[in-house]
C-alpha cells in the first residue's frame, strides 16, 4: 500500500476499494502514517465525498482496528442510541434503563461535552465512585446483571477514529459528512450492536442547522449502519431550545432521577424519551408496535422499574447504592444560586441554545481546552419551555454558580438570550422527522 496513491485517487475522485480504505486505516492504527497524509487524506474526502460503499467501508476498517465486544450468552437483544448533541439533551440517561427494563441490553458507550453541548460523561461523573472506564469484566457483570451501562470509549475500542479525529479537528474537516458517519458508527459497530437509533438535532443549538444539513447526516448514518449489518432509524429532533429544564451536569443530573420518578410527564423531554424507546423496543423486536412498545415503556417509569435499574447500574459501577433515595448526599449543590427573571409580560417566544450552552462553559461547566476541569454543580434549572406566558418579574429559570459575579454574568445573559413576545409563538415540532 502506497498512503500517497490512495490519497491522489480520492483527491481526483476516484471511489476507493474496500482493500485500500483496509489497507489506509491498518497504517493508520499502526502508527505507519505522517500527520501530513492522514490530513490530506481527511481534506481529500471533505472534497471529493465518499459513496455509501466507500463510507461502509471505512466504519467497518475503523471498527476493526482495534477491539471489538461481543455479548454472546447475554441472552437479550443488544441495542443502542446516539445523539448528535445539544444542550440539556439527557435523554440517555433516562432511556438505556428505561430500555433496559424493558428486556434490552443497553451497553451504552458514551462522549464527553464537545463545543456548546453538553456530555453524558460528564453528567455521570457528578456521581461519587462512577467509573466511566470499568474493565471489560465489570462492563459485562454490570449489562448482564443490570441490562444496560453506560461508559466511556476505551482506547482499545476503534483506536483508528481517535487519530483520525485528532487530525481532523486542526485541519477544518471536522464537518465532512462521511467522515462525520464513520467515526460515529465506528464505535458502536466495535460495541457488538444489533439495532441502533440516532438522534440528530437540529437548531440553533445543534451542529446541523438547516433541514437539509441534518436530513443528509441522518441519511448517512442509517444507510451506512444498515449497510454494515447493525438495523438503524434515525430521529431528527428539534434544538431550538434546551430540551430538559436544566442545563449543566449536577443539576441534568437531578432533572434525570425526577424523570424516572414520573415526575416530568407531559415535557417535551418525555416525548423525545418515549420515542426513543419506541424505537428500540420495536425494532429490536420487544414489541410488536408503537403502541406496545409506549405502553412498555411508560410502565417502566411508573412501575419504578426504570429507576431501580439506574440505581443498580450506578451502584455496579463504583457508584452509591442510594443515590435516588439520598441525592442530596451526593450530588453537591452550588454555592450561589439567582432567579432569572422576566423582563416584560408576554409569551417565551424564542432563545438561542446554542448561547445557554456557552453560559454553562461561562460558569465552569463545560470546557474551552480539552484538559479543563469542570464544576459539575454549575448551570441553569427550572428552565421554562418556549411558549409559555409569564409576567414581568416571574422566574424563567434559576442560575447555579461559584461565586456572585458568576452568577450575575449569567443571569442577565440568560435573561437577554430569551425574546418575550406579544402573541403565542407557533413552536415547531419537537421531533421533525424519522429516517
Amino acid at each position: 500500500m502506497i498512503p500517497q496513491e490512495i490519497i491522489r485517487l480520492k483527491r481526483n475522485g476516484a471511489a476507493l476499494s474496500a482493500a485500500d480504505i483496509d489497507d489506509f486505516i491498518g497504517a493508520l492504527a499502526l502508527g505507519e502514517l505522517a500527520e501530513s497524509q492522514i490530513g490530506a487524506f481527511a481534506m481529500a474526502v471533505w472534497f471529493r465525498g465518499m459513496t455509501r460503499d466507500e463510507t461502509v467501508a471505512l466504519t467497518l476498517a475503523m471498527a476493526r482496528s482495534g477491539d471489538t465486544l461481543s455479548w454472546s450468552g447475554i441472552g437479550r437483544p443488544i441495542a443502542d442510541k446516539h445523539s448528535t448533541g445539544g444542550v440539556g439533551d439527557n435523554v440517555s440517561l433516562m432511556l438505556a434503563p428505561i430500555a433496559a427494563a424493558c428486556g434490552l441490553a443497553v451497553p451504552m458507550i458514551s462522549g464527553r461535552g464537545l463545543g456548546h453541548t453538553g456530555g453524558t460523561l460528564d453528567k455521570l461523573e457528578s456521581i461519587p465512585g462512577y467509573g466511566i472506564t470499568p474493565d471489560a469484566a465489570r462492563f459485562r457483570k454490570v449489562v448482564d446483571e443490570v441490562g444496560c451501562a453506560i461508559i466511556g470509549q476505551t482506547g482499545a475500542l476503534a483506536p483508528a477514529d481517535g487519530k483520525l479525529y485528532a487530525v481532523r479537528d486542526v485541519t477544518a474537516t471536522v464537518d465532512s459528512v462521511p467522515l462525520i458517519t464513520a467515526s460515529i458508527l465506528s464505535k458502536k459497530l466495535a460495541a457488538g450492536l444489533e439495532t441502533l437509533v440516532l438522534d440528530v438535532k437540529i437548531g440553533n443549538g445543534a451542529f446541523m442547522t438547516s433541514q437539509e444539513e441534518a436530513e443528509t447526516l441522518a441519511r448517512s448514518l442509517v444507510d451506512v449502519a444498515n449497510g454494515a449489518g447493525v438495523k438503524t432509524s434515525a430521529l431528527i429532533t428539534d434544538m431550538n431550545e434546551p430540551l430538559a429544564d436544566a442545563a449543566g451536569n449536577v443539576v441534568e443530573l437531578r432533572n434525570c432521577l425526577d424523570f424516572l420518578k414520573g415526575n416530568k410527564a407531559g415535557t417535551r423531554l418525555e416525548t423525545i424519551v418515549l420515542a426513543f424507546a419506541v424505537e428500540m423496543l420495536v425494532q429490536s423486536g420487544i414489541a410488536a408496535d408503537s403502541t406496545e412498545a409506549e405502553g412498555r415503556a411508560r410502565d417502566a417509569i411508573a412501575s419504578g422499574r426504570a429507576a431501580d435499574v439506574f440505581g443498580r447500574m450506578v451502584h455496579g459501577l463504583g457508584g452509591p447504592v442510594d443515590l435516588l433515595e439520598n441525592p442530596d448526599r451526593y450530588l453537591t449543590a452550588a454555592p450561589v444560586q439567582k432567579p432569572v427573571l422576566a423582563s416584560s409580560d408576554g409569551w417565551l417566544g424564542a432563545c438561542d441554545a446554542r448561547a445557554i450552552g456557552m453560559s454553562v462553559i461561562d460558569l465552569g461547566g463545560g470546557r474551552r481546552h480539552p484538559q479543563d476541569k469542570i464544576d459539575h454543580r454549575v448551570g441553569f434549572s427550572d428552565i421554562l419551555p418556549l411558549g409559555t406566558r409569564v409576567s414581568k418579574g416571574d422566574r424563567i429559570a434559576t442560575v447555579h454558580a461559584v461565586d456572585e459575579v458568576t452568577a450575575e454574568k449569567a443571569t442577565a445573559d440568560l435573561a437577554a438570550n430569551y425574546r418575550i413576545v406579544e402573541t403565542a409563538p407557533v413552536l415547531p415540532p419537537v421531533i421533525v422527522t424519522r429516517i
